[in-house]
């Protein structure tokens, strides 16, 4: 498996060439890193003009492996080669490094790039990937993963803690500023530095079979490489390897810097930066224009401990849920009925001593019975995420107060007069219901549970719902009996005492209600319940559709007048599908929904529609009006076609088939696994189209244009009268389409 790591973008608020002169001093050894024993040029190369010199060293790193391991590698060190292009002109320098030791059995891959700062030409940006595939090592293959990933992740950090070293060096002696590169610079090479001309020492010799240095696992766990640095911010390519990543590609401002992570997302190991960057590019590749905040990210990765396909996974799924739910716009569509705002005892309530935002419920003062069968489960789930989403929002305001990260609350539970009449069996399926959302859409927001006064009853109630609780979740619980509370360890190391609450004999006065015995006379029979939940959890623009091979989902949609616009917007929930549309001049026969029974599946959350007759010859009876487009599971998918002609346009979904290896017909291999993961042959996309005039579609871009990013959990609103802000024309089909992933 190939290991990868990518860093975000390190600023040097010094020029360019102060910074390159900096970089200079680290060779031909950097009493900084260790492990980094000698360096030797091999080819030294500048152009005529002298804007441009290429250097090539062979690099000797001393690993730290057990000594064991290197007697049975039959190597003392592990040999790099390093190419640098250093562009003067451009003002910018690319390394390139790879291991010459162990090569057959190791690869490692590392290129690093100095350039000039996008908006400040006085400050330096450094980038960093780099890559490790271990094919073979004597059957050490773990153990050389984990040495990789240790030396690694503690030589990066170190980087650009090293370049900083030297810039200060350079201050002391007087150096603060290095001329830039003019074309009348004759073409001699810029003298360099006496501190560096000294002559290199000669490498140790070495046996033919060298060691390795490897990078970092894929899964990070929170604290993982805690004690380690980072490579090479200072320095390029060949320093110690470790798990690293591939080249990202992408615009200045797609970038994290590194400050930024800092600022507003905390302190970061390299490895767990690298899984944040992955994550978030793989999100902008497949999901443009509705991307979720860099905080909402890093809580799924650290949710999964940084495992990148787990947190990946789970990310799809709540932005999908968040989507269909429309959960974006609740703050503002939201409005808790009277009975919550009288009966609810759970209110906002100040902040504890870390800054957090503080949520307060009196759980114990609340007739869970009643405001069940006043309001339903559906409107108190309602309820509750609306209280998440202002925590969301609280979190942001307070990083923004405090200057220091914030991206989860704490929340106060007052379990007085807790008794069995909590213990009602629906009203603890609804907070099993709440939990279990709020566990799969909101992780890691909650960072402290302060559980006081909890009577002798509360055992029962912890032995139903902690099940039902993450196990990192559950490590922040603190729960105080009696008046426990009140003493050493108790509220104040948590709360300032100014801001505890009256009931708990503080000072101030909480606006959290009361709470009291639900009216009987607000009741609501089942039947009105059962409407009302059906109502809100019914209330989507979105549809779902199943997808079966040889049995695609095809929607129809009649256009009477031409240069109408067709929009749409889906998600691949699961498998990978190819969307086609297709045009009539004839309306197609009533819709087919047996083929689902020919697969012997029923399909309750989402329809099978299939309206092309199987006598229908394409090309004849129906035209195809835009080219296939192959989506991948998990991908958002928004576009537009501008209609040529009046008639039926049918919209087609349909199970994408692997295509086998073209030297055989044998399928590879990564056809059969991924053949494997579509249990049934099956694929789901949920949908939303709306037909607009090409009036009402130019204004619905314009008003798009100037919304700009949307303040909520995603950059962007997803929903159709905001779809893109652009279509393209064809020149074949005067057609125009716009189709986003």
């Amino acid at each position: 498996m190939v290991q990868k790591y990518q860093s975000p973008v390190r600023v040097y608020k010094h020029p360019f060439e102060l910074v390159m002169a900096a970089y200079e001093r680290r060779f031909p050894t950097c009493h900084l890193i260790p492990m980094f024993v000698a360096s030797d040029v091999v080819d030294d190369e500048t152009s005529e003009d002298g804007s441009t010199n290429r250097i090539e060293r062979r690099c000797a790193l001393d690993v730290d492996a057990p000594r064991l391991l290197k007697r049975i590698a039959g190597v003392d060190y592990v040999y790099f080669s390093q190419k640098n292009t250093l562009n003067r002109k451009e003002r910018t320098l690319h390394i390139d490094s790879h291991n010459e030791t162990f090569s057959n059995r190791v690869i490692i891959h590392e290129t690093c790039c100095y350039s000039v700062h996008p908006e400040n030409e006085d400050w330096t940006c450094f980038e960093q990937t780099a890559s490790l595939d271990i094919k073979s090592f004597f059957g050490f293959e773990s153990t050389v993963e984990k040495i990789a990933m240790k030396q690694y992740a503690s030589s990066i950090k170190k980087g650009k803690e090293i370049i900083e070293f030297y810039l200060k060096e350079l201050e002391d002696e007087g150096i603060t500023h290095v001329p830039r590169w003019t074309p009348s610079s004759l073409s001699l090479p810029p003298p360099r530095p006496t501190s560096l001309s000294t002559s290199p020492p000669v490498l140790p010799k070495l046996a033919v079979t060298p060691p390795v240095s490897i990078p970092p696992a894929a899964d990070v766990k929170d604290g993982a490489a805690q004690d380690g640095a980072t490579q090479d911010a200072g320095g390029g390519g060949a320093l110690p390897p470790d798990s690293l990543t591939d080249i990202l590609t992408g615009t200045p401002e797609d970038k994290l810097d590194a400050d930024y992570i800092k600022r507003y997302l905390g302190d970061l190991t390299p490895l767990q930066e690298s899984c944040l960057i992955r994550l978030r590019k793989w999100l902008q590749e497949t999901h443009k224009g509705k991307i979720p905040k860099d905080e909402h990210i890093l809580r799924f990765l650290r949710a999964r401990d940084f495992n990148m396909d787990k947190a990946r996974e789970i990310l799809c799924q709540s932005l999908t849920w968040r989507k269909q739910h429309q959960v974006d716009y609740l703050l503002e569509t939201w409005s808790s009925p009277q009975v919550l705002q009288d009966f609810y005892t759970g209110g906002w309530h100040h902040h504890d001593r870390d800054g957090r935002p503080l949520y307060i419920l009196r759980l114990g003062q609340m007739d869970t019975k009643g405001l069940v069968r006043a309001l339903g489960e559906e409107s108190l789930l309602r309820h509750v995420l609306s209280i998440n989403e202002e925590g969301l929002r609280r979190c942001e305001e307070n990083t923004k107060v405090f200057g220091r990260p914030i991206s989860c609350w704490t929340c106060l539970v007052d379990l007085e007069g807790l008794n069995m009449r909590h213990l009602w069996r629906p009203g603890v399926k609804a907070l099993l219901r709440i939990i279990e959302v709020v566990e799969a859409n909101y992780p890691e927001t909650l960072g402290r549970l302060l559980i006081l006064r909890a009577p002798r009853v509360f055992p029962v109630l912890w032995t139903l719902v902690s099940p039902f609780i993450d196990e990192n979740t559950r490590k922040k619980f603190l729960i105080y009996a009696g008046n426990d509370y009140q003493g050493p360890g108790g509220l104040v190391d948590y709360i300032d005492k100014e801001i505890i609450p009256d009931f708990l004999g503080g000072e101030c006065m909480c606006e959290v209600p009361e709470g009291g015995l639900v009216p009987k006379s607000m009741y609501r029979t089942a039947e009105e319940m059962e409407n009302e939940d059906v109502r809100l959890w019914t209330e989507t623009i979105y549809q779902s559709a199943s997808i079966f091979k040889g049995a695609p989902h095809e929607l129809l949609i009649e256009i009477i007048d031409a240069s109408s616009v067709i929009t749409w917007d889906f998600d691949v929930c699961k498998g990978d599908v190819v969307f086609n549309i297709y045009h009539s001049k004839r309306a197609p026969q009533a819709p087919r929904k047996d083929a689902l029974g020919a697969h012997g599946i029923t399909s309750p959350g989402g329809n099978n529609v299939q309206l092309i007759d199987k006598s229908w010859t394409l090309g004849q009876d129906y035209s195809m009006v835009e080219s296939p487009l192959t989506c991948k599971e998990g991908e958002s998918v928004q576009g537009s076609h501008i209609t040529r002609w009046p008639g039926f346009y049918i919209l087609q979904w349909k199970f994408h088939n692997m295509p086998a290896c073209s030297a055989t017909n044998l399928p590879r291999m990564d056809d059969v696994l991924a053949t494997l993961q579509v249990s049934s042959h099956k694929c789901k996309v949920m949908y939303y189209t709306e037909v607009l005039g090409s009036e009402d579609f130019r204004t619905a871009c314009c008003d798009v244009q100037s919304l700009g990013s949307m303040t909520s959990l995603e950059s962007s609103h997803s929903g159709f009268s905001q779809l893109s802000a652009a279509t393209t024309s064809s020149n074949q089909s005067q057609s125009s389409s716009m189709i986003s992933r």
